[in-house]
This record gives C-alpha cells, sequence and structure tokens, in this order.
C-alpha cells in the first residue's frame, strides 16, 4: 500500500485491474487505491505477471502492507502474505450512521435490507449523499455488491435510484450537515498547520503586461495541448524562484530543517468539495509548454478522480490561484510539511504612473505565506522580488 500524502496511514484498495495470472507491463496501472481525497491508480513498479493478490478489493490497510506481487513468467513465488494491520494510535472516526429506519426497495431494486449499512466505496457514498440518493436502492457491481462509483453515476443517469419519502434534494437552511471525508481531512490538516506553523505574509503587485503578450504570441501558434495559462507562468516562474531559493523549499521538522533535492509543485486545483494539490515534480527543470501540458493533465485527472499514485504525495511548495474567480487577492493556509504556499489573484487593468501621466497595465497581486521557523521576512522578500521579475521580463521562462 503506497503513502500518497505525508500524513496518510492506510489506504482501501477499491478494485484490482488485473486478475492473478495477468501479465503487466511496467507503469501499468493495476490497482485502484481510495484515499481521504480521491481515487488513485496504483502502477506496477516492474513488468512480469501478477502472481499473487494478497488484499482484496474492499480491504482497508495500513500504508506499507504488501497487497500483490509480481513476479516473472515461471518463477516460483514463496508463500506469502499480507503485513497484519498495526492497531492505530486512536479510533478512526466511525462513518455516518445510517437513517433510523430506510424504506425497503422494489423487488429488484436494490440489494440491502432496510435498517442495515450499505456495503459503499467513499466516493460512491459522497456522491450519493451529493445527489440526494438512497444508497439501498443502487445495486452494487464491485466486490460482494459493494456500491461503486460507476453504479450510483449509473443510478443518477437512469433516476433508478429515488431518495426515500421526506429527504431533499438539497440541503434546507438551518440543517447541520456532517462533514465528508474530504473535508473532514482539509479540516484537520489546516487547524494543525495555524495551529503550529507561525504564519507570516508578504504579498507584491506584478506588472503581467509582457507577461501576457508573450502568451498571446505563443498560443497564437501552439496546438490547444500546449497553449500556455497564466497559472503555467506563475507556476515556472516560481518553480524557477525555489531553485535560488532552497530555503523556502524546505520543512521544518522537529528543530531541524528538511532541504529538499527536488522542486515539486502542488498545484491546488478546486472539486466540488475541496481542494486537491496534484504535484508537478522536478517543475524547475521542465520547459514552460511542457509545463503547460502536465499542468493541464494533473487538474484534468484530478476533477476526472483519476489521478495516479506518483500525481500526489511530495510536495515541497504550493500555487494556490484564484484569479479565474475574479478575486483580486487572499491569503493562503500552508499546506504542512511545506514551509510556503503563493496566493495569486487576478490579472486586472488598473491606473498606473506613467511618463506625463497615468496609463493602464495589467496587474496581478500574489501573496506568499511562509512558515517563519523555515524563513524570515528578509527572505521571504528576496524571494518575491525574483519571483516578480521573471514575471515581468517573462523572455527568461523560456530558456532553461
Amino acid at each position: 500500500m503506497p503513502s500518497l500524502g505525508f500524513d496518510m496511514t492506510e489506504g482501501l484498495l477499491a478494485r484490482w485491474l488485473k486478475n492473478e495470472g495477468d501479465p503487466v507491463g511496467k507503469g501499468q496501472a493495476i490497482a485502484e487505491i481510495e484515499t481521504e481525497k480521491a481515487t488513485v491508480e496504483i502502477e506496477a513498479a516492474t513488468a512480469g505477471i501478477l502472481a499473487r493478490i494478497l488484499v482484496q478489493a474492499g480491504e482497508t490497510v495500513p500504508v506499507g502492507t504488501l497487497i500483490g506481487v509480481i513476479a516473472e513468467a515461471g518463477e516460483e513465488v514463496a508463500a506469502v502474505s499480507a503485513s497484519p494491520p498495526s492497531p492505530p494510535a486512536s479510533p478512526p472516526s466511525a462513518p455516518s450512521a445510517p437513517p433510523p429506519s430506510v424504506p425497503a426497495p422494489e423487488a429488484g431494486e436494490g440489494t440491502a435490507p432496510p435498517g442495515t449499512r450499505v456495503k459503499a466505496s467513499p466516493v460512491a457514498r459522497k456522491m450519493a449523499e451529493d445527489a440526494g440518493l438512497d444508497l439501498s436502492r443502487v445495486k452494487g457491481t464491485g466486490p460482494g455488491g459493494r456500491v461503486m462509483e460507476r453504479d450510483v453515476q449509473e443510478a443518477i443517469a437512469t433516476g433508478s435510484a429515488p431518495a426515500p419519502p421526506g429527504v431533499p434534494s438539497g440541503t434546507a437552511p438551518g440543517a447541520t450537515v456532517p462533514l465528508n471525508r474530504m473535508r473532514k481531512t482539509i479540516a484537520r490538516r489546516m487547524t494543525e498547520s495555524k495551529a503550529t506553523a507561525p504564519h507570516f505574509y508578504v504579498t507584491v503587485e506584478i506588472n503581467m503586461d509582457d507577461a501576457m503578450k508573450m502568451r498571446e504570441q505563443l498560443n497564437a501558434l501552439a496546438p490547444e495541448a500546449e497553449r500556455i495559462s497564466v497559472n503555467d507562468l506563475i507556476v515556472a516562474a516560481a518553480a524557477r524562484t525555489l531553485a535560488r531559493f532552497p530555503a523556502l523549499n524546505a520543512s521544518y521538522r522537529e528543530d531541524n530543517l528538511e532541504m529538499h533535492s527536488q522542486v515539486n509543485i502542488g498545484i491546488a486545483v478546486a472539486l466540488e468539495d475541496g481542494l486537491i494539490p496534484p504535484v508537478l515534480r522536478d517543475a524547475d527543470k521542465k520547459p514552460l509548454k511542457r509545463i503547460a501540458v502536465e499542468t493541464r493533465e494533473l487538474a484534468e485527472r484530478a476533477r476526472a478522480n483519476k489521478l495516479r499514485s506518483d500525481d500526489l504525495g511530495g510536495a515541497t511548495f504550493t500555487v494556490s490561484n484564484l484569479g479565474m474567480f475574479d478575486v483580486d487577492e487572499f491569503i493562503a493556509i500552508i499546506n504542512p510539511p511545506e514551509a510556503a504556499i503563493l496566493a495569486v489573484g487576478a490579472v486586472t487593468r488598473r491606473p498606473v504612473a506613467a511618463e506625463g501621466g497615468l496609463g493602464i497595465s495589467q496587474l496581478m497581486k500574489t501573496t506568499l505565506s511562509v512558515d517563519h521557523r523555515v524563513a524570515d521576512g528578509a527572505q521571504a522578500g528576496r524571494f518575491m522580488q525574483e519571483f516578480k521579475k521573471l514575471l515581468e521580463n517573462p523572455v527568461t521562462l523560456l530558456t532553461g
């Protein structure tokens, strides 16, 4: 079971994409893991035969548990078993209890008797809650009749799983709504961040005239898949700046600083229930066009709930951009264990002082939130000064 985040302790094996005895290629998706935030495909680390499946679909096991064995064709595999799950330090929070009485489904409509908790994946359960569907009326096609995401999607599309009587499709004003797993995770991590990391903030305003002009010229010649967004320019500038300011590409670890050897940018993607930051790895070494392509692919996989194991975990810095919502400026909470996060506002036309009077320029405000245990104001100020310089002289982003 892979670790897909620094605080991930266990994962649910949603389903195997291969069966025992099937050939697998290196890098081929072989299983899906469900975490608190996403469903993630895990890939084979080597080519061979899936010789053993040790953890069945629907089981939750601790990180590091052996879940399967890939061997060479004809290779004898010794008897192995999944590592026994170790008891958690504190019991996980219990899932929401089902309603005290659930209307019995009509013949052939469902598989769960009234009053029982339906076996369902977290993603399927959340999707059903959002749609106001009664899971007991959805036929599961997963292992042991487990309701999967695809089952809820089909039920919504066909209208075959109506909500039980008295349950409104929307949330009534004044109602108390329990948090789903993603929001619980966000609430816990952001509270821990603000409570443990002493934040301070540095804001600069950047003239984006040249950057926007260069973007327009590049996109006029580029195919659709390689078109550059404003966020791609920001990520490229942030990555190159981090390479020059390693103190902000670090993590505080019990009175020590862990200096990261890679510049891995977490790119906050807005989902219906919150944000998820898939990771662009070695971003400082990638050309601008490659950043544009990979960032678009990451966002598409995140929104389709098809992230890969390498897409999550290991970020050393995060960019959060609300410019597309016409937000002028904001401050963001650091995503632990990172040392900083960059909050980006909209590019807007505003009057500026010019020779002989006033002019109009495209300006953008960005705010850096920094863990004061890792860096001080002067370091953050120099970082933002360099970041601003790169975006105001954007041709530098086309080199290296």
